[in-house]
């Protein structure tokens, strides 16, 4: 308790107190110049004291090329670029070898749960934490507070004062940092160099993995949307298999996200829930549409993720038992037009296809202009699906497909929400097909196990420096641990090319730079290409065997 108290008083203010809370977000409309140090002062690996540089106010910041700028990164306080980093990570900047002047490193899927990786969400966060001037004198006091208090045991300042102060300086609180990344949407085989990162300014050699921590969250998007992407060739497979047609409406509105209320964070619901839209347009997550309009110029009137009229249990429930055929009644009264979605096992879902939906409800159900969707939401999904299409094909009748499966008439469906996983979804399509119902009787909804149930291990997805300059020599940098082969990094320069047709990585500066898949995205503090949400949807569409991508 004595020790954290001296350590306080030394730094000058708790993290938590709010006039530092205040300083940080602060945006003064200019930077007082500090009379002490010497203006060219830098820091380096062994000058753990560098003396502070004077500050002069940061220029105007000019976009690159013609891409519209952000003014600057949010300003919350999470938004202190100083502390977006994992604790350790504050100490490293004296552990770099004498005279380094570059770090150079990249970020790949060392392999896991998918054969490929589809990439998205690396534009997300350089928009949201990147851009523009992130550095101020007031977020770097308030930084050098709460580092110098949560670091350590009072022994030392771990907070790299000097170097923020250099980048204040000499780069306007722009992040001198270059990132190449493939193109966002594309589908790369696990083990290929997908981000590399590099300082551009030889004293910030120690900020290139410095980002590591913020950058390296991009394994969440990209794994949403490569397992979305993986069930959306397991829903093309069945509905070619059952003889469905695969067009954009065939496919694009069977996996629905229903995951908003099951993810940790409105973040997390944002920017997973725009993973899954890069591959369907079913989605009841408002904030991934948000996240796209702002961050991937969504167009409103193209919406890439569209939601209909639903129950839920407490707008049937409320109606008691005996009253639920009027439940029923009131959404296809209150709906006449359109599709509407009623989930149905408040109470006895058999009873509600067979007796109310199929009885008392059939004839509107019949002459309405629109699609009735009928939801089960409990029971084993794989039994409950095939039982329920039963039920429905008994009362309304069936058509046969092209290889003989049945379909329901078009004007009822049904759509299963719950227990909806990459696993399960197989199982329950395969048990549909089993039955001889085609896969285009069903859709699908899916929550937690979309958004939420992954971890960055799902895809092993690592970030590694590859080459540090140090003493004006380049040299390879790379981990091979004796105990896990699969940890071993790559080497030297990286490109990604595509070589007898397939994408692979060349180490140690091989290759031709024309022949590199990455792209140039960020530097020095600037959007270089701003990638559209339908641009991305182009690149990760699928193939099906009529000739058509979806």
């Amino acid at each position: 308790g004595g020790q954290q108290s001296r350590r306080a008083r030394k730094a000058g203010a708790h993290p938590s107190d709010p006039k530092a809370a205040t300083e940080q977000t602060a945006q003064p409309d200019a930077i007082e110049p500090k009379p002490q140090g010497d203006a060219s002062a830098a820091p380096t690996a062994n000058s753990p004291t560098a003396p502070q540089p004077t500050v002069k106010q940061p220029e105007q910041q000019v976009p690159a090329k013609s891409v519209q700028q952000p003014v600057m990164a949010g300003s919350s306080i999470f938004d202190n670029i100083m502390l977006l980093s994992d604790s350790y990570k504050t100490s490293h900047w004296r552990q770099y070898p004498p005279n380094t002047t570059e770090v150079y490193s990249y970020f790949e899927s060392r392999g896991g749960k998918f054969a490929e990786c589809t990439f998205f969400g690396l534009q997300y966060i350089i928009k949201r934490y990147l851009v523009g001037q992130v550095v101020t004198q007031e977020k770097i006091d308030m930084a050098e507070k709460f580092v110098n208090a949560h670091m350590g045991l009072g022994e030392m300042e771990h907070f790299n004062r000097a170097g923020w102060e250099y980048i204040l300086k000499e780069h306007g609180g722009t992040l001198p940092i270059k990132i190449k990344a493939v193109p966002e949407g594309t589908s790369v085989p696990v083990k290929n160099v997908l981000m590399t990162v590099v300082n551009t300014d030889p004293k910030c050699f120690w900020l290139t993995n410095y980002l590591e921590t913020l950058l390296v969250q991009v394994w969440y998007p990209m794994t949403v949307c490569t397992q979305s992407r993986e069930q959306k060739k397991i829903i093309i497979d069945y509905l070619e298999k059952t003889g469905c047609t695969t067009g954009f409406l065939d496919v694009m509105y069977k996996l629905n996200d229903f995951g908003c209320r099951g993810v940790s964070s409105v973040e997390t619901a944002a920017i997973g829930g725009a993973a899954h839209l890069i591959n369907f347009g079913g989605s009841d997550t408002m904030p991934a549409l948000l996240c796209l309009a702002h961050y991937y110029k969504l167009d409103y009137s193209k919406m890439a993720g569209t939601s209909v009229p639903a129950a839920e249990h407490s707008t049937i429930t409320s109606w008691t038992k005996e009253g639920e055929v009027e439940a029923y009644r009131n959404m296809l009264t209150q709906y006449p037009n359109g599709i509407v979605a009623v989930v149905s096992d408040s109470y006895d879902v058999f009873n509600a296809c067979e007796n109310l939906w199929g009885g008392e409800l059939k004839s509107m159900i019949e002459q309405r202009d629109g699609l009735l969707v009928v939801r089960p939401d409990s029971g084993e999904p794989a039994d409950i699906v095939v039982k329920v299409l039963d039920k429905l094909g008994d009362k309304f009748g069936t058509t046969t497909t092209s290889t003989g499966h049945k379909m329901l008439p078009p004007y009822i469906r049904i759509i299963q929400g719950d227990g909806v996983s990459y696993e399960s979804l197989s199982t329950i399509l395969e048990a549909m097909d089993k039955a001889g119902w085609a896969a285009g009787n069903a859709a699908f909804g899916s929550g937690g196990a979309l958004l939420q149930k992954m971890n960055r291990d799902t895809q092993k997805c690592a970030f590694k420096c590859c080459q540090a300059t140090v003493d004006g020599k380049p040299r390879f940098v790379y981990k091979d641990p004796v105990t896990d082969k699969g940890k071993q990094s790559k080497k030297g320069i990286l490109k990604l090319v595509k070589r007898d047709g397939k994408l692979t990585t060349l180490t140690e500066g091989e290759g031709d730079e024309s022949e590199d898949i990455l792209i140039d995205v960020f530097e020095n503090g600037k959007l270089l290409v701003d990638q559209t949400c339908d641009e991305i949807r182009a690149r990760a569409a699928l193939p099906c065997k009529d000739g058509t991508t979806v």
